[in-house]
């Protein structure tokens, strides 16, 4: 009798777990589908909404569209994230797959990080002392593909809409104006400059019509009378005037009257703002004084460092007379662009012939070395990254800024390479996009502090590559180094700390070997780019100890390769998801 109760009181738990086990699949299928149809309908948006990025991902059912940027444009998409994030809300990570809980936690932050965008109006500044919205439409020959006769009437149709979106911004910026909430006026001398260079005489001379100036030969004699004239005239009455509009917006209007301030946090509104910026490009909870004091340890770590090598080389005199002796000895300078792009490819393809040696799965795409276009190259950074889409014909892009050849020192050559060609920037952004299993908002995103960490640690990268070839190149990358330990210190003193510009200033150039026209570029792009720079050091950061933890527990288990393929097949995540992922894969080498 007593052991038929035990063999039904067996059944019936066995009948409960059973149910259990199958609620919990059901609910996990239940909520893995309703994210699905969440993020697909927030991407299709997404793609309706900014036509220019859908195309550089290679979406282009838009490729006739600029997108609005009103202010009209803007409620509207508040409110439309405001409904995605109250859906995304109903949905549990626990209830998901371990892959489905990574897409969930990056997608949620993509929409906390919109909607504090809007709420902290950060839309009102569309531009920084670097890059900004008319700067990229004048990439827009150059990074469309013409392969047909759709593809030039699509392009006119986005130089018609051009002016009006032009429109929308100076409203915006105006409006900027009257709220308080602009760039500092300090960092706004020579912004027009790029601007100017759209000012021409008639539509051939303007970079808007260079598409039309090698018609294919096949097209038809009408086609092709018709796409020029239209191009004519778009670009007379509609482009040039808009620029022109702009430039007397700004030379009249936002120049004189943006803000004398520097901080972020003297804006309305301004700590939530520099917080939301630290959210967005460090994806860190820390404040700025927890950051500011990382900041310092580093600095002071590298510093020693770079006496070492100062006193290996038997130089004669301090610190500062040895940056003195790098800024202006003609050994270290070169006297043409052709030399320096030179000089960036041979570290190029010196690095290419030893990624094997770190990695076991590279990108399929390739990139090349240019010079950073004229118009912009007078306040650019050192260098840049620039993707292509794997549709597009043609690969990605390393700039090299070629202007003002006195001030681009060749000892800080192969840290730039590294960063921003490969095992950095490209390898890093080439290898993203052939996650084809990765749903689109995760393969096309770009976190700040898991790329621009990665490319860091890429620099560091290249001292186990043997790529630094004297003691000046392994100089020039820990100046490369400490000079993103010091924005750690910079940007959060210039945006909570009260500091000045001149401090700033004093403070970078004192600590490393960049020449003092890089440093003034620099400082005013972290004065009108708040927290950007602070993703840098805190993603190397991270990385490096994550990678310190795996070598530590896997002892002669760890594989440099493996490791590196790892982390590069998540794509872009925030710090958090890297940790926790970089902890399982720990767990499953053991």
């Amino acid at each position: 009798m007593m052991k038929k109760c035990l063999i039904k009181l067996h059944r019936a738990l066995l009948a409960v777990s059973v149910l259990l086990v199958c609620s919990a699949t059901a609910w996990a299928a239940d909520d893995s589908e309703s994210f699905r149809v969440i993020y697909e309908k927030e991407w299709d948006f997404r793609m309706q909404e900014f036509p220019l990025f859908a195309s550089s991902v290679g979406v282009h059912d838009y490729a006739d569209s600029m997108g609005g940027v009103s202010e009209e444009d803007q409620r509207r998409r508040h409110a439309f994230w405001t409904g995605i994030r109250s859906e995304l809300d109903a949905i549990s990570c626990e209830r998901l797959d371990r892959d489905e809980c990574v897409n969930y936690r990056v997608f949620v932050k993509q929409m906390d990080n919109y909607l504090a965008a809007y709420e902290t109006r950060s839309y009102l500044i569309p531009f920084n002392s670097d890059w900004g919205f008319y700067m990229a439409w004048g990439r827009l020959p150059e990074e469309t593909d013409f392969n047909k006769v759709e593809d030039y009437r699509n392009y006119l149709s986005r130089l018609h809409w051009l002016p009006v979106v032009m429109d929308q911004y100076i409203a915006l910026m105006r409006k900027g104006l009257e709220l308080g909430i602009t760039q500092p006026r300090v960092i706004l001398a020579g912004r027009e400059e790029p601007i100017k260079a759209q000012l021409v005489d008639k539509a051939e001379l303007s970079p808007f019509f260079t598409p039309f100036t090698e018609l294919p030969e096949s097209m038809a004699g009408g086609e092709k009378t018709e796409l020029l004239a239209t191009a004519e005239k778009v670009i007379t009455v509609g482009v040039i005037p808009a620029y022109q509009r702009l430039l007397d917006f700004f030379q009249r209007e936002y120049l004189p009257g943006a803000r004398t301030s520097l901080a972020a946090t003297a804006l309305p509104g301004g700590e939530r703002f520099y917080q939301s910026q630290i959210q967005l490009y460090a994806t860190v909870d820390m404040t700025p004084r927890e950051i500011h004091e990382i900041g310092r340890q580093q600095v002071a770590r590298i510093r020693a460092e770079m006496e070492t090598i100062i006193e290996e080389l038997g130089f004669d005199g301090d610190f500062a007379a040895f940056l003195e002796f790098l800024r202006t000895d003609p050994r270290f300078y070169v006297r043409s662009p052709k030399e320096l792009l030179a000089h960036a490819s041979y570290y190029a393809k010196k690095i290419d012939g030893r990624l094997p040696m770190m990695f076991g799965h590279l990108p399929r795409q390739p990139y090349g070395v240019a010079a950073v276009p004229e118009e912009i190259a007078p306040f650019y950074t050192a260098g840049r990254y620039v993707p292509a889409s794997l549709d597009a014909h043609r690969g990605g892009y390393y700039w090299v800024n070629t202007y003002a050849l006195n001030s681009r020192p060749l000892y800080t050559i192969p840290a730039l390479t590294l960063h921003e060609g490969a095992p950095g920037h490209h390898t890093q952004s080439a290898l993203a996009l052939e996650q084809e299993n990765q749903p689109p908002f995760r393969r096309f995103d770009y976190i700040s502090a898991y790329g621009e960490g990665w490319g860091l640690y890429a620099e560091k990268l290249g001292v186990e590559m043997e790529i630094y070839e004297t003691p000046y190149e392994h100089f020039g990358r820990l100046t490369y180094e400490m000079w993103r330990a010091c924005r750690l210190v910079i940007d959060t003193g210039i945006h909570a700390m009260g500091w000045t510009r001149e401090q700033a200033l004093d403070f970078l150039a004192s600590n490393t070997a960049l020449s003092i026209h890089e440093v003034t570029t620099e400082v005013d792009r972290y004065i009108s780019w708040p927290a950007q720079a602070l993703s840098y050091k805190l993603g190397e950061y991270t990385i490096w100890q994550l990678r310190s933890k795996a070598e530590e527990a896997l002892n002669e288990q760890f594989d440099i390769r493996a490791f590196h393929d790892f982390i590069l097949s998540l794509g872009s995540v925030p710090l958090d998801v890297l940790t926790d992922e970089v902890n399982a894969w720990i767990k499953g080498q053991q």
